[in-house]
């Protein structure tokens, strides 16, 4: 048991235990929506389920399942064509269904917290944080400006913003995705409601800022004995941070109970299935070197490329800034390559740069032994065309009014040597390739998630490409289907034999499609080496830090699931002799060194003086 659930525990059996009235009573809930006739057809069904005061529950289920649309119905944040159809809410006395738009407001924020998915769709780009975290304290608590200026910057040093002042003045645009997150949850928490709702809150976060985001929230809803509700379809999460689970499919709760027992022991088949469809290691998978180090050539090769960015510096001045330091790496056919790193690392950066669409401060980038980035348009055209991406949000990266087929077929507009019936033809085997035969007329947003995913890869598929570049393909996805598009590509590469590089954040997903791994650290490559190698003997102490920073749910069907944190092994020196980005004035240069393992492919940055 983690010390999170312990400590969860003691509450739940203390001064807030199990024999208190509940704070939330959620009684036969349903929740519908018209059809095209005018009946109204239900989405979620005979939900009911209780909570008690500092006591947490995580809803968990795939995409479409109704874990947020029970969110919002506590926030009275349905949307306008939503109906309950039937059920009682019962917030610390009082039956939130019958409530006046003046009542649900006072609910809001004092009673009822919640944490969005996205935080910058929850701040105000126009306005500085001090002024969005002041405002609900001045008008709903009416504290004074000064004093809820302080209580402002308090709660900043408790979800561990560095410098809380500056912070006050500075714009939401100026931070990383964790630490609009935190604004976000000291905005919520200022309030000290009874009930925080976190809605996928660390969805597009790196493990590591996960980590700190996560503690930070579970450690202030226990202070102030806030209960917690944590909507998620990560289990390895739920299993860590929350003591009752609630399973959804499709609308329907088909388990519930403590969080020890169900996800240890599951009952339901669909539960077994989520436990299933968990990233893990394919023992079948090659290891990097049966691929790497045939002799054979290089289909993609990157030389000691970096990349700048010019910021602005006072009024009139501009600084650039680094943002990829110096690295190298070769890709042959049919390889798959993952570049893993938190967020600001530099991964988008440099793959950025390989394709072209951001310019590079040095070094060069050759497809099959020839560069390309500078051998002018025809050559950039050209390698573009064998260079294919497929992005991380595919809503934003599909026309909204083009159809499925539409789509597809924009992959082969630069190739004139096709006619109208190859295309045609060419379009149709690409959808059927991921699965989605017969689904030519559809448009984006008759699609779900994993099916837009798909529709992404069959264009990055159609123009037969020598390399794919997948920019976080799977981190939007539930797990059920994460599981779908990874196997998918994996099926897809062994039968082109094209080139794969990943960038990723998701440590699971990496560890389950990877050939080789490239570990980055504010834009320094700190290891490299074949996926084993990395995974089973992590050498620098970043590397090591990452995959230590999120718990994973690890067994079988047969003996049970249990949540487990990686046991890494001692480093080979001193931590001091690795090399750290913060360090670098006082130690100077630093190099990739061989590590002490049987091969030679696995190296990690160290100081040169040491």
């Amino acid at each position: 048991m983690s010390e999170i659930q312990q400590t969860a525990r003691g509450i739940e059996n203390g001064a807030n235990g199990k024999h208190d009235a509940p704070l939330l009573s959620v009684r036969n809930l349903s929740i519908g929506f018209p059809d095209r006739s005018g009946n109204v057809q239900s989405v979620v069904r005979d939900i009911g389920f209780e909570l008690r005061a500092g006591e947490s529950l995580a809803v968990v289920g795939e995409s479409g399942s109704g874990k947020t649309l029970i969110g919002k119905a506590l926030l009275g944040l349905l949307p306008d064509a939503a109906r309950v159809m039937q059920g009682n809410i019962a917030f610390s006395g009082r039956e939130l269904l019958a409530q006046t738009p003046a009542q649900w407001r006072e609910v809001r924020g004092t009673g009822i917290g919640m944490v969005f998915q996205e935080p910058m769709v929850s701040l105000n780009p126009a306005f500085r944080v001090g002024e969005q975290l002041t405002e609900a304290l001045i008008r709903r608590r009416g504290v004074a400006p000064a004093k809820a200026w302080a209580q402002a910057v308090a709660m900043l040093e408790r979800v561990r913003v560095r410098d809380p002042e500056g912070c006050m003045q500075r714009f939401p645009h100026e931070f990383s995705g964790g630490m609009r997150q935190r604004l976000i949850l000291a905005a919520v928490m200022l309030l000290r409601p009874q009930l925080l709702i976190a809605d996928e809150p660390t969805t597009a976060l790196d493990c590591v800022v996960q980590k700190e985001v996560l503690d930070v929230m579970t450690e202030l809803t226990r202070e102030e004995g806030t209960s917690l509700i944590f909507i998620s379809h990560n289990l390895a999460l739920v299993a860590a941070y929350t003591q009752n689970v609630l399973v959804m499919r499709r609308g329907d709760a088909v388990e519930t109970g403590p969080v020890a027992r169900v996800l240890s022991r599951p009952d339901h088949d669909y539960t077994l299935n989520l436990l299933d469809a968990l990233p893990r290691r394919e023992n079948g998978r090659k290891d990097g070197e049966a691929v790497h180090g045939k002799g054979a050539a290089p289909v993609l090769e990157v030389r000691e490329v970096a990349v700048d960015y010019s910021r602005k510096r006072g009024w009139f001045g501009n600084e650039r800034v680094r943002a990829g330091h110096p690295m190298s790496f070769t890709l042959q056919a049919g390889e798959t390559l993952a570049i893993v790193g938190e967020s600001g690392s530099g991964k988008t950066s440099i793959t950025n740069a390989v394709i072209g669409l951001v310019g590079t401060a040095q070094g060069e980038v050759l497809l099959n032994g020839a560069p390309f980035l500078n051998a002018g348009s025809k050559r950039l055209r050209e390698a573009r065309r064998a260079i294919q991406v497929v992005f991380q949000d595919p809503y934003s990266s599909l026309d909204p009014r083009m159809k499925v087929a539409a789509i597809v077929r924009e992959g082969l507009r630069p190739d004139a040597t096709l006619t109208a019936a190859q295309r045609r033809t060419r379009v149709e085997a690409a959808l059927a390739d991921v699965g989605l035969a017969g689904y030519d007329d559809r448009l984006v947003h008759e699609l779900s998630g994993g099916q837009r995913q798909r529709v992404a890869i069959a264009r990055a598929l159609v123009s037969r490409p020598a390399v794919i570049i997948a920019d976080e393909p799977v981190s939007a996805l539930d797990v059920t289907v994460q599981k779908q598009v990874l196997d998918m590509l994996t099926a897809l590469q062994a039968r082109y034999g094209f080139a794969c590089l990943i960038i990723s954040h998701d440590l699971g997903v990496v560890e389950q499609v990877a050939d080789r791994v490239i570990v980055m650290y504010r834009g320094h490559v700190v290891e490299e080496g074949s996926r084993d190698e990395v995974f089973d003997t992590p050498s620098h102490p970043y590397t090591q830090r990452l995959l230590q920073a999120v718990p994973e749910l690890r067994g079988t069907r047969e003996h049970g699931f249990a949540v487990q944190l990686r046991e890494v092994p001692p480093l080979a020196a001193p931590a001091a002799h690795y090399f750290d980005p913060d360090l670098r004035e006082q130690h100077g240069p630093a190099s990739l060194q061989h590590c002490a393992t049987a091969r030679a492919t696995h190296r990690v940055a160290m100081w040169a003086q040491r």
